[in-house]
């Protein structure tokens, strides 16, 4: 399978916020993460870092 995890990162630190990401699409609110069943994640972040060999999304928090 070729999905990913998303994790934020707060601190320094990743913390993991949603698993086996499917798609990322742009959201007015900042990303939309979808799985493989189709639930779906709106973050205030922006992509950071797609470590696609290590399966992650590293994201950061939009400072509103």
């Amino acid at each position: 399978m070729c999905e990913a995890d998303a994790y934020l990162l707060k601190d320094g630190q990743e913390e993991l916020v949603f698993e086996k990401v499917d798609r990322v699409l742009p959201h007015e609110q900042g990303l939309l993460l979808q799985d493989i069943f189709g639930r779906q994640l709106i973050l205030a972040a922006r992509i950071k870092e797609l470590a696609l060999v290590d399966h992650k999304i590293i994201l950061e928090k939009i400072e509103e």
